[in-house]
């Protein structure tokens, strides 16, 4: 029986134009950015992915957060899994046919063939490793590979980041007849800084584009197949648009949250998401966040909640009343790097912002 987690929406269309623009300016990737969990990895993985194999390219999917201090590394390993894969076949059969077979028998005596000469080792070097593993996957598969790098502001983030973000832009550009590149990010600051900086190495390199927000077409499937389990009972598409845009586009979320409504019985989207921001499961995971941090944090926290600026003599006033607070533009510049780090804050076109909106507006509460 298909339930709420069973609705998802295909962009095929919108793969097949990344798909163009990349085969259109060989060596210059496309670095795609949208808030967290508004499926940007879904997207790679269910619609990038399947058009590139039909183009005949070979998709490796690298997550940089896997190896936050060395993000390189996590786009090696990918590639090294996907020259695996190449080289030996998944089915027992196959593996046999690819068995070397060093003897062979001649009028009942036994010759020795010895190994087939073999290619020297990768290099250990992150660097010359990422360009060596580029052009034999290449080769292997006989065709182009498609590197999707999620997060790729991680690069940026992580020491000797200058160096490694230099490594990939030389190699994206050398064997730009081998590979074509998508980037994600996250962080629009972080992105901005890695692409958009002038005299940085990745300066320019890639074409940025804003990711598209799921819209009506998800948010029908959710309106129908809740009127298919509650007969006569019906959500309004222009409610779901005002929650959707106030969970901020998170598809997961407004899966769950209409979940609960069917749960529940409630057709009041608003009432739904309030139901939701209150339940026990809820509060006990922004208290949990809260207690990750020192009360200058929360503070600072709660006041760009209520939309003040951050560096403002009104926030350091309204700071002032933490005991042995001690406000200043500075201690605030820090707490808000912290809290960036952390995921609780991030940097838009209009300026410092919650990341998460039910998050800011939970904060907003006395």
């Amino acid at each position: 029986m298909k339930t709420f987690d069973d609705i998802e929406v295909r962009r095929p269309a919108l793969a097949q134009g990344y798909l163009g623009l990349l085969t259109a300016q060989p060596g210059r990737p496309l670095a795609l950015f949208a808030p967290r969990r508004v499926g940007k990895t879904f997207f790679l993985d269910h619609d990038l992915a399947p058009r590139a194999k039909e183009a005949g390219m070979l998709p490796v999917y690298a997550d940089l957060w896997l190896h936050k201090s060395a993000p390189l590394e996590a786009v090696n390993h990918a590639l090294e899994e996907a020259l695996d894969d190449l080289r030996v076949p998944v089915s027992n059969i196959g593996k046999i046919a690819k068995t070397q077979v060093k003897k062979i028998g001649v009028l009942g005596a036994s010759v020795d063939l010895g190994d087939e000469p073999r290619r020297r080792a990768l290099p250990g070097s992150a660097a010359l490793r990422l360009d060596a593993l580029v052009t034999r996957l290449a080769r292997q598969h006989k065709g182009q590979v498609l590197l999707m790098l999620d997060e790729v502001q991680t690069l940026g983030e992580a020491p000797d980041g200058v160096s490694m973000i230099a490594t990939l832009r030389a190699v994206l550009h050398k064997r730009r007849d081998d590979i074509l590149a998508v980037f994600t990010g996250s962080s629009q600051e972080g992105l901005a800084r890695l692409m958009n900086t002038a005299g940085a190495p990745m300066y320019q390199f890639a074409q940025i584009i804003d990711f598209p927000f799921l819209g009506d077409e998800f948010l029908r499937l959710l309106a129908d197949h809740f009127r298919k389990v509650h007969p006569g009972k019906k959500i309004e598409l222009s409610e779901l648009r005002d929650g959707f845009q106030l969970i901020g586009f998170k598809p997961a979320l407004m899966r769950d949250i209409v979940r609960s409504m069917s749960a529940e019985g409630v057709t009041d989207v608003r009432r739904g998401v309030e139901n939701y921001m209150t339940s026990d499961h809820q509060l006990a995971i922004w208290k949990a966040l809260l207690n990750s941090v020192d009360a200058f944090d929360h503070g600072v926290l709660v006041a760009i909640a209520n939309g003040q600026a951050p560096l403002s003599q009104a926030t350091l006033k309204t700071l002032e009343a933490i005991p042995g607070a001690n406000p200043t533009i500075s201690k605030v510049r820090s707490s808000i790097e912290k809290l960036k780090r952390s995921g609780l804050l991030s940097k838009s076109a209009v300026g410092t912002t919650i990341d998460d909106p039910l998050f800011a507006e939970f904060l907003r509460r006395p």
